[in-house]
């Protein structure tokens, strides 16, 4: 309660000024009481003071919102909502100060999650042409929320065009929302639709590469399908980890198992990456023999140490080993798979948010494009 002392002191400084040169007795009165509620913490009468100010001194109106505003950080909701409601009301409000008041009170509503009202708000604003960067800004978080992604790319595609900030990587990513839902209703051609949308907005989207990837392997278009995930590599090489068994699939299915192993090989000559090690070992262990698997991650190991990889040789080891030596790599096993069961596989490069599942919007910072693979 002390954040609303120090955030009102500066009018008992000021209070003899307003006496002698601007304001009425009776007012600086009203005002000095309603900083003794605040000392005394009843906030609730202190905003009643407040507000019953702002009829008579359009000058405290700055004071309100900041108010309102702090209300709101603190979660008292409701109180926001009032003071904000109260200054709208005012018929003698500029359109600037009725834009300010519109703007906080929809910053209200989506913090009480009445988004419904948050909306109108904004959209009231966003039609008027008032505050469009906040506003816009908020409605795209509105239709985040509520997964309303044809009008997130609407409001994006709008706010792009009136601030010229790039806005391309969302809206892809918007775009890869709707593919993914007609995919999962089996509504292939929407879904293809949308994805080539994404791609066509943002041709660095590494997200529509792997999802056009995974509805051409549905589809059995495995040379379509090997086109869109070899596409990761030059769109951002960190996600190649994630591709290692659909390309695996996909030559498989083309009865080229060669090609694999050649496509990695010379990948991993130019930039070594302990995921793609761990995941082309598992596939030569699957696929060649366990001989094959370890000697590949020893010679990666030799000049890229990891704990990762360690663990892998080990569990490799483990295979070819009788008797005590066994049981000692055994041992040695569970202590490395203790130390890396809670180590994050993805990191946000944000905010440094981490988990161990892939996702395209961090559930921190709530900024796209910024979780990536951890590589070590």
């Amino acid at each position: 309660m002390w954040e609303l002392l120090f955030l009102l002191l500066p009018l008992a400084a000021l209070s003899g000024w307003w006496i002698g040169r601007r304001l009425p007795v009776w007012n600086a009165v009203r005002r000095l009481a309603g900083l003794n509620y605040l000392i005394n913490r009843q906030p609730e009468k202190a905003v009643d003071v407040f507000v019953k100010l702002l009829d008579s001194n359009q000058e405290t109106i700055e004071t309100h919102l900041a108010l309102g505003g702090l209300f709101r950080r603190r979660g008292e909701v409701d109180k926001a909502i009032g003071i904000h409601q109260n200054l709208i009301a005012k018929p003698s409000l500029t359109a600037e100060q009725r834009a300010l008041s519109l703007l906080e009170l929809s910053r209200d509503y989506m913090r009480a999650g009445v988004l419904d009202r948050a909306e109108n708000v904004l959209l009231e604003l966003v039609n008027q042409g008032s505050e469009l960067d906040a506003g816009l800004q908020h409605l795209i978080e509105i239709y985040q929320q509520s997964k309303d992604w044809q009008r997130a790319i609407q409001a994006a595609l709008k706010l792009q065009a009136t601030t010229h900030r790039d806005m391309t990587p969302q809206i892809a990513h918007f775009y890869c929302e709707l593919a993914e839902q007609h995919w999962l209703k089996g509504e292939q051609e929407l879904a293809h639709l949308h994805i080539h949308k994404a791609r066509d907005v943002n041709r660095r989207s590494v997200r529509a590469s792997l999802l056009l990837g995974n509805m051409e392997v549905q589809a059995q278009n495995y040379k379509l399908a090997l086109k869109a995930y070899k596409r990761v590599e030059k769109q951002d090489p960190d996600f190649l980890s994630e591709i290692i068994f659909p390309l695996a699939r996909c030559y498989e299915n083309l009865h080229n198992p060669e090609g694999m192993v050649k496509y990695l090989t010379e990948y991993l000559r130019d930039r070594p990456n302990i995921s793609v090690v761990l995941s082309f070992a598992d596939w030569l262990n699957k696929n060649k023999s366990e001989t094959e698997a370890s000697e590949f991650v020893v010679q990666h190991l030799r000049e890229y140490p990891s704990l990762r990889g360690l663990q892998r040789l080990i569990q490799f080891s483990v295979v070819r080993t009788e008797g005590g030596a066994k049981e000692e790599l055994k041992l040695i096993q569970e202590l490395i798979e203790k130390m890396l069961i809670n180590k994050p596989l993805y990191r946000c490069q944000a905010c440094g948010f981490s988990g161990r599942t892939l996702q395209w919007q961090c559930p921190s910072c709530k900024r796209w494009d910024v979780i990536k693979p951890i590589h070590q």
